[in-house]
């Protein structure tokens, strides 16, 4: 029987060598639980990658994320506990991830869907028996927020920010190739921040740009009208096929997207959704536009702003001051619409 890690693309197993050639050697062990394993049908892009509005098709997954911020940590902690406690941070992801917050209205904060890390990781006897085993207790590792160097706050430098600007830009978007992955990431360290705690880090200015003009443009395609439009155009067909009884909460949790997007076609909402899909271009509207599915709400803006001589990027270098500016910046008061959706 094949190992979980012998089965990804052969570009994804090159990135994780990347982030580090030393594995934990509990992640092989850890990687055969079904709840974790369920993470491997979840797009990173939160199910953007389903339309022709995006151009990437390539499905990294909430589980190869996961594993690779874990591996992050690992390089640079050899902390058990810390790298453990990002593999499960995304245990409890639902389907489509992200837009399950807009259908929970959480669409500036995105955090709704954390609640049940506790009670997954709880519940999972091969995670409970190897936490046993190890002498970890689950309150070391079901709260990522606890390590500084896993996650920080808005617009410090965490791994878990570090890792998806890199596999978004290699694998999502384009805006990145393996040797670029390579050099940004070979040029980042822990140091002590302003308030005295180990944040990551770059050496190199030249480098650092190179990151931020990434991030730029990257934290625009998180925020932009295609992408706002698609999350929620998600959610609001996730919420009326739940009151409709075609899906349960659980299903979110136990389906793959691919599934659950097969309950779609057989639905009364396949045509929108297939509208959706093959859409090229979402319509901005100044004005509320009449009979059609529209949305106008702002989302979260996840930018970077990271360290360099122990000082923040944006107050030492003009042009990616600018680039920072641009993203914060971003216009969302407009109507977003696609002609013929519309519930």
């Amino acid at each position: 029987m094949l190992r979980y890690l012998e089965t990804v693309d052969e570009r994804v197993k090159q990135y994780f060598d990347i982030l580090s050639k030393d594995k934990p050697l509990w992640l092989d062990e850890l990687l055969e639980s079904p709840e974790l394993l369920q993470q491997q049908h979840i797009s990173i892009t939160c199910g953007t990658i389903y339309s022709d509005l995006f151009p990437s098709k390539f499905l990294y997954s909430s589980l190869e994320h996961s594993i690779a911020v874990a591996l992050i940590i690992w390089k640079f902690t050899h902390d058990d506990k810390q790298a453990l406690s990002w593999l499960f941070h995304d245990i409890a992801t639902p389907a489509f991830k992200h837009c399950i917050d807009f259908l929970n209205w959480d669409h500036e904060k995105q955090e709704s869907t954390e609640d049940l890390t506790a009670e997954i990781i709880s519940n999972s006897e091969l995670i409970s028996s190897f936490l046993k085993r190890n002498w970890i207790a689950e309150s070391e590792v079901n709260d990522y927020q606890i390590y500084p160097i896993a996650d920080n706050k808005s617009p410090k430098l965490s791994s878990d920010r570090l890792e998806y600007s890199l596999s978004n830009g290699l694998f999502s978007y384009n805006l990145l190739n393996i040797d670029e992955v390579s050099q940004i990431y070979n040029d980042v360290y822990v140091t002590k921040n302003e308030d005295g705690i180990d944040e990551l880090a770059f050496k190199t200015l030249s480098i650092a740009k190179k990151f931020i003009e990434v991030v730029g443009k990257l934290s625009v395609i998180y925020i932009e009208d295609r992408t706002r439009y698609s999350m929620q155009f998600i959610a609001e067909i996730v919420k009326r096929l739940g009151e409709e009884w075609l899906i349960k909460k659980s299903d979110l949790y136990h389906l793959s997207e691919a599934e659950i997007i097969s309950i779609i076609n057989k639905s009364k909402y396949s045509e929108i959704f297939n509208r959706w899909k093959t859409a090229k271009e979402v319509i901005v509207s100044k004005t509320k536009p009449e009979d059609v599915f529209y949305i106008r709400l702002s989302s979260k803006i996840r930018y970077i702003n990271p360290l360099i001589d122990w000082k923040r990027i944006y107050d030492v270098d003009e042009e990616s001051r600018r680039v920072i500016d641009s993203v914060l910046n971003y216009d969302m008061s407009n109507y977003v619409y696609i002609p013929g959706i519309k519930f």
